[in-house]
């Protein structure tokens, strides 16, 4: 990376912990960086293609679009968080960035995000968000749902471990199996469901009986073996464009041929069902810090 480069991704950094500071004017951010307001200026308009205080505006303007859309406060109170001094001086700045007063944009919003030559913008709840360096692939994109799938199923047994027997095995009436499903069962299939299909593709049997009223020490240890190793195959053939390569299930009667592509989507498809009916039968029964489970944000954010 370059150093006018690595200048402006530290501006962006400063600038995102400095969003309500009315005082982070250009003297003050730059001196933030060890940089005179000249060299902060000619770097960033150079390589970011606007100037550190249109810079800011703009980003300033998408948080206030994103805060008239999912919070009721009032339009004037909006504008002075963007560093408006009053409502008409707020809607002339949105109207002329939106095309629409602040009053319109609530009631039919938009785009949130303002055309710029960086492509950085307000990233909800309140950070800012440069240009991914690596494009996600559609195959980055199902490893990391598989990934997401095998964390949660663990943090879904470790929260369960806060609950006695009672609830623990208190029966979930709306269940894709046959037979009534608890927490305990679930969490099971979960990881049952891994196992199962690692069985398969090591064409070896798959023991059932350990799945009737599994203990969650059990689930713990089971999930750590299973949970890589179903990753690991997923892996594996993603990196080796094997999707629609096919394998025989000598487990089923009669064996049956499937897809990895297919193997892998009927996994995460079953396994969201289940995995949401844990998630309401914990918030029932009290455990509410872990949420409904949604991929969305882990799909979002880079790991090492």
């Amino acid at each position: 990376m370059s150093t006018a480069a690595d200048h402006f991704t530290r501006f962006v950094g400063v600038l995102a912990e400095a969003l309500d500071d009315p005082g982070a004017t250009g003297e003050v951010l730059a001196g933030r960086l060890y940089l005179s307001r000249f060299h902060l200026d000619r770097i960033v308009r150079s390589v970011g293609g606007e100037p550190p205080a249109a810079f800011r505006r703009r980003i300033l303007l998408e948080r206030a679009a994103y805060r008239l859309l999912t919070t009721r406060a009032r339009i004037i109170d909006v504008g002075a968080e963007a560093g408006y001094g009053s409502h008409e001086a707020f809607s002339r700045a949105f109207a002329r960035a939106y095309g629409v007063s602040p009053q319109q944009w609530r009631g039919r919003p938009g785009q949130i995000r303002l055309p710029a030559p960086n492509d950085v913008h307000f990233h909800p709840p309140g950070s800012l968000r440069l240009p991914a360096q690596q494009k996600v692939t559609p195959m980055d994109l199902l490893t990391s749902m598989v990934e997401h799938h095998v964390w949660l199923t663990g943090e879904m047994i470790a929260h369960a471990a806060r609950l006695p027997d009672d609830e623990l095995d208190r029966r979930i009436e709306l269940s894709v199996d046959e037979d009534p499903q608890t927490i305990r069962s679930l969490l099971s299939r979960l990881v049952g469901q891994m196992g199962m299909w690692n069985a398969a593709l090591a064409d070896r049997d798959y023991d059932w009986s350990v799945e009737e009223h599994e203990s969650l020490d059990s689930l713990r240890a089971r999930l750590a073996v299973e949970g890589p190793t179903y990753l690991a195959h997923v892996r594996e053939v993603i990196d080796q464009g094997r999707l629609d390569d096919t394998f025989v299930d000598a487990l089923c009667e009669p064996a049956e041929v499937f897809t990895y592509g297919g193997m892998i989507a009927h996994v995460l498809t079953f396994a969201a069902h289940r995995r949401t009916l844990v998630a309401l039968a914990l918030d029932a029964a009290g455990i509410t810090d872990l949420g409904w489970g949604d991929p969305m944000r882990w799909v979002a954010e880079p790991r090492t």
